[in-house]
């Protein structure tokens, strides 16, 4: 459905952008005006469920600007966070590497490491695989809430997974004890991100930023399942509306 609006939309691109783009901005905007008249509650339940297909397209544009890869990874260099705290030689198990970008710079980074991406997605898992080229990278297919990888694994990487679990304690307690590492690297939506989360949250609307997601931790409720599961952060940080954390076995 999505690919056919895209298709749609750059057929009719054409005869909307003949109007002056001053001109298409002032509709636009007025559009958007008489769309959250009204009850306040209800108008900005309205325009918040625009503003999030507006984020579609910017990340669709964007995706297209990168040829492929989103410009995030290079602009909020969050891969170094990653590669930093791994060691040039340890194993290394991206859970969830989606099209390899983190799997792929670590394995740059650390020649010496040995590094698996696994992920259920089978075309964004074939993307990462046929664009490889580097010896001590793989990828292979699996879904990490069921079975790791054979392997003494020293570091999990998981980005922008965990908000995907619906029992992340008892999802980060069972990789630990699968993969026999004892370091995991996580980076997930920060709720408070934005003041307009908690707002969402009241109006009883979608505060997350994918339909997919079971959480989007505030810093508390991160912690608390840190504890459940076994682990103790090292280092958190929050950084671009995310919390990043390198957390070690208790």
């Amino acid at each position: 459905m999505k690919l056919l609006l895209l298709s749609v939309a750059n057929f009719l691109a054409k005869f909307w952008q003949i109007i002056p783009q001053r001109i298409r901005k002032e509709l636009l905007t007025s559009l958007l005006i008489l769309e959250t008249r009204g009850q306040p509650d209800v108008a900005l339940k309205r325009i918040f469920l625009i503003k999030d297909r507006l984020e579609w397209v910017i990340n669709e544009r964007a995706l297209a600007y990168g040829n492929g890869v989103h410009p995030k990874h290079t602009l909020t260099n969050y891969h170094y966070f990653f590669i930093d705290r791994i060691k040039d030689g340890e194993k290394v198990l991206d859970v969830g590497c989606g099209y390899g970008a983190v799997a792929k710079s670590i394995a740059e980074a650390r020649p010496n490491s040995e590094v698996l991406g696994l992920d259920l997605d089978r075309t964004r898992l074939e993307q990462a695989i046929n664009s490889n080229s580097l010896p001590n990278l793989n990828f292979v297919f699996g879904d990490a809430t069921k079975e790791v990888p054979q392997g003494k694994w020293d570091v999990i990487v998981l980005s922008n997974v965990l908000e995907h679990i619906v029992d992340r304690p008892k999802f980060l307690a069972a990789i630990l004890q699968k993969s026999g590492a004892r370091r995991i690297l996580i980076r997930v939506p920060l709720f408070q991100r934005d003041w307009q989360i908690p707002l969402r949250q009241k109006l009883a609307i979608n505060y997350f930023s994918d339909d997919d997601h079971k959480i989007e931790h505030s810093l508390d409720e991160f912690r608390g399942e840190l504890q459940l599961a076994g682990l103790k952060s090292k280092q958190t940080l929050t950084l671009w509306g995310e919390i990043w954390a390198e957390c070690i076995k208790k």
